[in-house]
């Protein structure tokens, strides 16, 4: 996708700036790749230890407080997540009518990784809360003994 991505890039560039002849598929292209490779990379790629989080509080308290945190942190998104699936799917669906402007794809086609994303993370938080419920933290790494001991 990445690859795409600048190669419809460069396209745009030479045909606009060397031809004088703008071409509106190719930034259409950029963009549609952008928003399936961001929302394909948090779906499927980004680990949990990969991930942006504000853990400045979680730092300074226990275990047990970090796995309630979490606890409460993951449920919340399943929640709003979960209650935004429907109308997510809603939408998605609707937009079956409209297709992009230069590649006449529908945009229910181009809309549905975000649908993809919304489970998949669902998926990796209930995963989360299964781990957090019985007292283990996913996202920690135990601590290993090295061979000398150390």
């Amino acid at each position: 996708m990445l690859a795409v991505m600048f190669a419809a890039f460069i396209i745009q560039i030479v045909f606009r700036y060397f031809f004088n002849f703008p071409v509106g598929w190719a930034a259409e292209l950029s963009v549609v790749m952008w928003l399936w490779l961001v929302l394909w990379g948090a779906a499927f790629v980004l680990t949990d230890e990969e991930e942006i989080r504000f853990d400045l509080l979680s730092a300074s308290v226990g275990r047990r407080a970090r796995i309630i945190m979490g606890i409460v942190s993951g449920l919340a998104l399943v929640v709003l997540y979960g209650a935004a699936l429907p109308a997510t799917y809603s939408y998605v669906t609707f937009m079956k009518v409209e297709k992009a402007s230069y590649l006449k794809v529908r945009m229910d086609w181009l809309f549905s990784i975000y649908l993809v994303f919304l489970v998949a993370i669902l998926g990796r938080y209930l995963w989360r809360l299964s781990y957090l419920v019985r007292g283990r933290e996913p996202d920690r790494a135990e601590p290993t003994q090295t061979s000398s001991g150390l």
